[in-house]
């Protein structure tokens, strides 16, 4: 197992230059976990995708792509995609993936509290996300970090032979508006 001191982790915006590192770790995340919509190897990405992609969220205001940096090495990942109509540019849908060698050593929990902070300042009211009910670690830090189970989305994953329930998890901030006027 690796070995990685998170003492100095930094939470940042993605920047385009980031664009392979950032793929890399996106295939690195989907390899070590079975709980990822993607199977490893399944999602294939140019640099170009990604960095036409990258520029899409950098011009998007409701819209965000956060990694934790460790030494000079992403190590995490949380993507915020907002909405274009106006009924519902207050929400942000959540993707978050976390190299397996840093998990449970507060990455997690300062993505999400950076997200937060963005989202606030974006007049996002409502952060949703899925996870498998089966993901219990993950959704324990979304309920730490304030979000709720709103439901139950059956059958929702095919995985060797069976299907698997998600969770519908909400958090609701503030409530300021959602977009302003």
């Amino acid at each position: 197992m690796i070995t990685i001191d998170i003492s100095n982790i930094a939470i940042r915006k993605i920047r385009l230059n980031d664009a392979d590192c950032f793929s890399k770790l996106v295939q690195q995340v989907e390899h070590e976990s079975e709980y990822m919509l993607w199977e490893s190897g399944e999602r294939i990405i140019t640099l170009e995708q990604q960095k036409n992609r990258i520029e899409s969220f950098q011009k998007d205001k409701k819209s965000e792509i956060l990694v934790a940096e460790v030494e000079e090495n992403l190590v995490g990942y949380l993507i915020a995609i907002g909405n274009q109509p106006r009924r519902v540019q207050h929400i942000a849908y959540i993707v978050v993936g976390i190299i397996e060698a840093c998990q449970g050593r507060g990455i997690g929990k300062a993505l999400f509290e950076a997200l937060i902070k963005w989202a606030e300042e974006q007049w996002i009211s409502r952060l949703e996300l899925t996870v498998r009910v089966d993901n219990e670690s993950a959704v324990g830090l979304y309920k730490r970090m304030g979000f709720e189970i709103e439901g139950i989305k059956r059958h929702s994953i095919y995985i060797d032979g069976k299907y698997v329930d998600s969770y519908y998890m909400a958090l609701l901030l503030d409530g300021h508006g959602g977009y302003r006027t």
